[in-house]
């Protein structure tokens, strides 16, 4: 009889499914109870874990083993999101699963918030319940005559002989995967979020809300792009003058920290106050990361786009939403006539940059392949080397104007895995510092080196004798969990200016959302080109005199 396969998985599989819910229940935040959920969304565990089950079985033979590997997996993924939420306010999601790849990658951006003495832990650990399991359960196909003979013709004296045939096997555990993959796609269609990923998480745990995420991010993003600013923006008339070159600083992790570390110098962003004073428009800006994340303060800007219009897409827009291209405030210079730039120096397949910004607007995308022998300020490509870099292309192309956007590196964590000396100290603090905040010393460190680059642009610009804009803001604030917990943590906004080579006589200060910041900028350039054509058909009073 059939049960007398799946009699003795019973036990094992339901261990494993109760335990799944034990495993879940680490998680910070933690989801609310099973029987407190939606069915729905306990249907989608119960359906994943039966597919994760049955597939581990079929590849292991070993059922406990398969129960113990699953929830390895579970644990892995929940010590993952753990670390994430320390960090940056955020559990794990769904599109977070790409992440797992850029770690191998790129070691150093994650390793050091998961940290390296539990990295070694889990790979250790692993090992051991690897060979434990090998070495101690026996494969049920050992004595594959007890599992099958109730359903074949299997002479009783094969009973436990290894080489018995495994297709009756084989074909059962597949019917226990597509079992699980009927539960989960029925239950799935019906599990709600709000894209929200404390909330979601909370209310339909951690296979629920990834279950649906992962179904919206398939999902079509026509709509998405219908409402994209720059999709509909018609190009304006001809101007008569030149059109202004537009010069845009993503500064990694910038905010104007002296705002909430008083320890900080008052002279720490001497060129930053200088072109604050100077600017159109200053503030604070809303975006929508903390800690990390630039992409989506990154796609924000250039798209005009909130992330409460983005719906999954809020988490990695340049996975799917802008694979294919998206209308941007990039795309929409290059339509003017603009040579579009931009200029990260980092590894050009970061966040897929290679391939997406090609798609939205970009003429040419320059990375760290450019900056091969180019010194490092602290372990990253330095923001005065990145600054005379962009000074070059200024002077470089003279001709169309340029839209260049910069997205610097230098400040990019892991800051506790910098050294700082006292000459440092001297030069950014005020008074002296607390205890553990070595970090504080290590970024405002980065940040004298930012707003060098700063100075150097505004003269850049100034000198050329062409009219320009220059906006500078944070994708979102430093990773300093000691520092917080000492001095307090900051509200999670950052700081940025929109300057133009017409001085503003009264600077406004105007706090604002990353997605609107586009949109200020494109303005104040079109009235710096119609500042600048009317200054060229006004009459020569002096030549009319003589």
């Amino acid at each position: 009889m059939i049960e007398a396969f799946w009699i003795p998985l019973l036990p094992p599989y339901l261990i494993g499914l109760v335990l799944s819910f034990a495993v879940e229940a680490l998680l910070t935040p933690r989801p609310v109870a099973p029987w407190r959920r939606p069915m729905a969304a306990v249907g989608v565990h119960v359906g994943v874990w039966t597919v994760a089950f049955a597939l581990e079985l079929m590849l292991f033979r070993r059922p406990y083993f398969a129960v113990a590997n699953v929830l390895a997996i579970e644990l892995l993924i929940v010590l993952v999101s753990n670390a994430k939420y320390k960090a940056l306010k955020e559990p794990f999601v769904y599109p977070d699963f790409e992440y797992f790849l850029d770690a191998v990658k790129h070691p150093r951006l994650y390793l050091p918030f998961f940290g390296v003495g539990r990295a070694l832990a889990a790979g250790g650990g692993y090992g051991a319940a690897l060979w434990a399991g090998l070495a101690l359960e026996d494969s049920i196909t050992a004595g594959a005559g007890v599992w099958l003979v109730s359903f074949t013709d299997l002479p009783q004296e094969h009973m436990f002989d290894p080489t018995a045939p495994l297709v009756p096997f084989l074909f059962h555990s597949l019917c226990l995967v597509a079992s699980g993959v009927v539960i989960a796609l029925t239950t799935g269609r019906r599990v709600q979020v709000c894209f929200e990923a404390v909330h979601d998480l909370k209310t339909s745990g951690l296979i629920g809300s990834a279950w649906a995420y992962g179904r919206a991010e398939r999902a079509s993003s026509d709509s998405v792009r219908e409402r994209a600013p720059f999709a509909s923006t018609a190009s304006p008339p001809p101007q008569a003058g030149r059109l202004p070159d537009v010069v845009v600083i993503q500064s990694e992790s910038f905010f104007d920290a002296r705002q909430a570390y008083c320890h900080l110098r008052t002279d720490l962003l001497p060129h930053f106050d200088q072109l604050k004073g100077e600017a159109v428009q200053y503030g604070a800006l809303d975006v929508p990361a903390w800690g990390a994340n630039t992409v989506r303060t990154e796609f924000g800007f250039l798209s005009g786009m909130a992330g409460a219009d983005l719906g999954i897409h809020r988490y990695n827009p340049y996975r799917r939403l802008a694979a294919d291209g998206f209308p941007t405030l990039a795309s929409h210079l290059k339509a003017q006539g603009y040579r579009t730039i931009c200029v990260h120096p980092y590894h050009r397949s970061f966040y897929n940059r290679d391939r997406v910004l090609p798609k939205m607007g970009f003429d040419e995308f320059i990375g760290l392949e450019a900056f091969a022998d180019a010194p490092c300020d602290g372990p990253y490509v330095g923001d005065r080397v990145l600054g005379q870099r962009v000074q070059q292309l200024l002077r470089d192309h003279s001709g169309n104007p340029l839209y260049i956007h910069v997205i610097t590196m230098e400040n990019h964590g892991p800051l506790h895995w910098e050294n700082t000396n006292e000459d440092d100290a001297r030069n950014v603090l005020r008074e002296e510092l607390p205890n553990d905040c070595g970090d504080l010393i290590a970024y405002a460190r980065h940040l004298r080196n930012a707003d060098e680059m700063f100075g150097n642009l505004r003269a850049e610009l100034l000198v050329r004798g062409l009219p320009a804009a220059l906006c500078i803001f944070g994708d979102h604030v430093p990773i300093m969990p000691q520092v917080y917990r000492q001095l307090g943590e900051p509200a999670g906004a950052t700081d940025y200016l929109l300057w133009t080579t017409q001085r503003a006589e009264v600077p406004r200060r105007q706090d604002c959302n990353v997605a609107e910041l586009a949109g200020v900028c494109l303005t104040a350039a079109q009235q710096l080109s119609m500042c600048e054509s009317s200054a060229q058909r006004r009459p020569n009073v002096n030549a009319l005199m003589t």
